[in-house]
């Protein structure tokens, strides 16, 4: 019987961004009065919570594009925004560099500010509707290079403007007169403003029409060739994600279920529910898995599931899936996948 073992990782050096053991919770009840319940007569005290991240463990490389896939509701989203420090962990530890940035103050985390930068699903929303294009732009560089001219900073703005395909003569307009796929634009360009090292893009193009789509994502290649860009890419799209990244993370309530090199796991992914979500693409190629089914509906949040969280939908489940946990361990191949099934043998 074939086991999953442990293969060398990484040097430490390699890895931008490292995620442990990251968990967050939303709490439901926020007030004493609410938490309070009658049950059977008696009054008891229940703390509800939304478990959007469960034990999380990923690491990004240098120069990579990392694409975290899942269902609508698996946590994608709120990974990225814990990333970047618009939310606190619950548990868990973040390294940026090799440095602890999790546990940072806000004027600690000022010089990592500059170095990552993140990008937000709506166009229409991420940019302040009372500024123009040259405003927007020149915050973050007067921010973080409060040392640049004025003229420095002008100059800044027309080459990143440029390096994103829009005009340097639209600076003075306002985000109403531009097109969803331009103001996605001028949300790149104002996170390329501090020269970043790291961004984070939270499904940069699920609002854009289809035909804008391929520009944007061609425009994100280019900066990381041009820059040396890391990616940490949120997405639902498969077909993005086999154009675009390096690897792939699935997620699956908030826990990561496998991580592989892209081509290794459009060819041969490893845990069911990867499986389910590639046999969902409609296809030609006879090459690719057949359609996988699952069971019943995804569990809720807020009760999860004992042992292996996906267990109520695989049709491989047996009882230590259902009493264990798995954890997420590394194949000869060098994928990491967290499944009984895989690490037993019991799934090719």
């Amino acid at each position: 019987m074939s086991t999953a073992g442990e293969t060398t990782a990484p040097p430490v050096n390699d890895r931008l961004l490292e995620v442990k053991r990251l968990s967050k919770q939303f709490p439901l009840t926020s007030g004493l009065l609410e938490q309070l319940q009658f049950e059977r007569g008696r009054l008891v005290r229940r703390e509800d919570s939304v478990n959007a991240i469960n034990d999380a463990e990923l690491s990004v490389r240098r120069g990579e594009a990392l694409c975290v896939v899942g269902e609508s509701g698996c946590g994608k989203s709120t990974l990225a925004r814990v990333v970047m420090g618009l939310l606190p962990p619950t548990s868990g530890s973040i390294y940026f560099a090799g440095t602890r940035i999790d546990n940072l103050s806000a004027d600690e985390l000022l010089p990592f500010r500059r170095r990552m930068q993140m990008i937000f699903q709506n166009p229409y929303a991420s940019l302040n509707p009372r500024m123009t294009v040259k405003q927007a732009l020149e915050e973050p560089a007067r921010f973080h290079h409060p040392s640049l001219s004025r003229t420095a900073i002008a100059d800044k703005i027309n080459e990143v403007m440029r390096s994103v395909g829009v005009d340097p003569g639209w600076n003075e307009r306002y985000p109403h007169e531009f097109s969803g796929g331009q103001r996605q634009r001028i949300s790149i360009a104002r996170a390329l403003m501090t020269d970043p090292e790291f961004i984070v893009a939270d499904e940069p193009i699920s609002a854009l029409d289809v035909s804008i789509q391929a520009q944007v994502l061609n425009l994100l290649m280019e900066a990381q060739q041009q820059r040396s860009l890391t990616y940490l890419f949120i997405t639902h799209d498969l077909s993005v994600v086999e154009h675009f990244g390096s690897r792939v993370a699935v997620m699956y309530l908030g826990a990561i279920c496998e991580l592989a090199e892209t081509r290794t796991l459009f060819r041969q992914p490893r845990h069911p529910y990867t499986r389910a979500l590639l046999s969902a693409i409609p296809k030609l190629d006879r090459s690719r898995p057949d359609r996988s089914r699952l069971l019943g509906e995804v569990p809720t949040p807020i009760h999860l599931p004992g042992g292996c969280f996906f267990h109520p939908r695989c049709v491989h489940a047996n009882d230590r899936c259902r009493e264990e946990r798995p954890k997420l361990l590394t194949t000869a191949e060098g994928t990491q996948v967290a499944c009984h099934g895989v690490q037993e043998g019991r799934l090719g």
